[in-house]
């Protein structure tokens, strides 16, 4: 059942590129062209004595600049309105943030000065007294000094 397998492989093909031969470039004989007309040959006497002889050159124009489209006044408004619009809804969100984190902190504060106060009083009542009778020992004795500061 083991039969050996026998791998056949294509016979290898190797493909040579053709060289493209480039096609024949003609040199156009360069041919002076005269311009249809002479300009005006301007010399100019320097100061020291010089001539300096030359065309007169036209001084470049600027581009005209294009013209701004005209911005509606009902497109700006509507404009610094949407964003006037964003700053208040951003300060609110912030307002109200700020106004919950606030009463967040005294409920905090309240819940502190709770838990100190009644330690401080519950020191106060088991401390009080030598027995270990609990508050109703003390109960007694309250009663018992207001009786007598009253006879």
């Amino acid at each position: 059942m083991n039969e050996p397998t026998t791998h056949r492989t294509a016979p290898l093909v190797v493909h040579h590129p053709t060289p493209i031969t480039p096609a024949a470039v003609h040199a156009a004989p360069v041919v002076p062209v005269q311009p249809g007309t002479i300009p005006a040959v301007a010399s100019v006497v320097l100061p020291d004595g010089r001539v300096v002889t030359g065309y007169a050159v036209a001084p470049a124009q600027p581009e005209p600049v294009a013209a701004k489209p005209a911005v509606s006044r009902t497109a700006v408004n509507v404009a610094l309105g949407g964003v006037g619009f964003l700053a208040v809804c951003g300060g609110l969100l912030l307002l109200t943030s700020f106004i919950a984190a606030l009463t967040a902190f005294i409920g905090q504060l309240i819940i502190l000065a709770a838990v100190i106060f009644g330690g401080w009083i519950a020191v106060q009542v088991f401390s009080a007294s030598g027995h270990h009778g609990g508050t109703t020992v003390n109960i007694r004795k309250a009663v018992i000094k207001r009786n007598h500061f009253h006879s």
